[in-house]
């Protein structure tokens, strides 16, 4: 369990609103723990609001609820949960809601811990603003799930945790498959590794193979296991996949997609890789260092695009670009601009041969890989 903080509140932040409430409900349960508080000393505040008014509801109780002396004395303590008001969104920059918010940091600032223990949990927030560096500045305050690179490894430290919690371990490449599979989804991530963990029994571990077995693909837009085998040159593979993709009634199209996306990010690594800009990556990715000299030397060639897609490199997650690459042996640039010629042709003759969807995938995939 968390050691008890000293500072006047405990703040919980983060992208990820179900990891948030999961920290926030232990220190919560922590500190009614040591103050012994009885049901009359403990309080829960729902922190979303949809609009201004809301926002205003929302910090008026939360201020009732520090206030209060508690019926039968001792210390009482206070959850604000599940704050929304403080993202980057209409309600969180509306000038109303920036009056509460300094009302709250005001309450916040005037709290006793001797007799008032008090946690606040919002995701997602806007850490540009000038409350949630205060919070961190003094509160005991806590990111949950981590920023931009840092997120990929919170996630892979949560399916740790979760793993050990069951008595169970990750077998080599296991969990790399399974964050690619699940994506950035904590309460998918964890119900898995249950379904996981009690799939394979004693000894607990859970090996890559179970996990392409039983994780269905939910990150939007991934079709793991064929672009999987594709690019690591399964051919094999590749034809059981496409067999399980089309026997369900899947569609030829996101297919291609896929395989066309990730060909994208390969051609862009691999170039990079051959001049020397990056090295192949490691465990762990591309090197940070390197990542940031590419992306400072190259990035402005794209547009100044932000949001994410395969015709920027740059706009993908470090990490998980890293995994892409190191996945079984990188194509030479000639290969790769092939399999986009090649997605092309296939694209065209699923036009000309609509049923016959999965037979041009395969004779696409045998041309690639053979």
């Amino acid at each position: 369990m968390p050691k008890a903080t000293t500072k006047a509140f405990t703040f919980v932040c983060g992208p990820d609103d179900f990891l948030v409430n999961r920290i926030g409900k232990e220190r919560f349960d922590t500190l009614v723990a040591e103050a012994q508080a009885d049901d009359f000393s403990r309080e829960i505040i729902n922190g979303f609001a949809g609009n201004v008014d809301e926002v205003e509801t929302a910090v008026n109780r939360f201020r009732d609820a520090v206030q209060t002396v508690p019926m039968f004395g001792g210390k009482r303590v206070v959850w604000l949960k599940d704050v929304s008001f403080l993202a980057d969104n209409v309600t969180g920059r509306a000038e109303g809601t920036l009056k509460q918010v300094e009302a709250l940091q005001e309450i916040l600032a005037r709290v006793n811990p001797d007799e008032v223990a008090v946690v606040v949990t919002a995701a997602p927030v806007d850490r540009r603003r000038s409350f949630p560096k205060w919070c961190e500045a003094n509160g005991d305050f806590a990111l949950a799930g981590g920023d931009g690179e840092g997120a990929a490894e919170a996630l892979a430290g949560v399916a740790l945790a979760e793993a050990r919690a069951l008595g169970a371990s990750f077998g080599e490449g296991a969990l790399e498959i399974l964050l690619t599979k699940v994506g950035a989804n904590t309460r998918l991530l964890t119900e898995e590794i249950h379904k996981l963990a009690t799939y394979v029994g004693d000894p607990a571990v859970i090996e890559a193979a179970h996990v392409v077995e039983l994780t269905p693909n939910m990150a939007e837009g991934d079709f793991f296991e064929a672009a999987e085998r594709f690019f690591a040159g399964d051919l094999p593979g590749t034809l059981r996949a496409l067999q399980q993709h089309f026997f369900t009634g899947g569609d030829a199209r996101p297919i291609l997609s896929s395989l066309q996306n990730r060909n994208r990010i390969l051609i862009q690594a691999r170039v990079l890789i051959d001049a020397g800009d990056l090295r192949a990556p490691g465990p762990y990715g591309f090197d940070k260092a390197a990542w940031a000299r590419a992306q400072a030397a190259y990035a402005r060639h794209f547009g100044g695009d932000t949001e994410k897609s395969a015709y920027n490199l740059f706009t993908q997650n470090q990490w998980y670009a890293g995994k892409l690459v190191s996945t079984g042996r990188l194509p030479t640039l000639r290969r790769l601009i092939d399999n986009q010629q090649e997605f092309i042709a296939a694209f065209e003759a699923i036009i000309q041969r609509p049923n016959d969807q999965e037979t041009v995938l395969r004779e696409m995939a045998v041309r690639c890989l053979t």
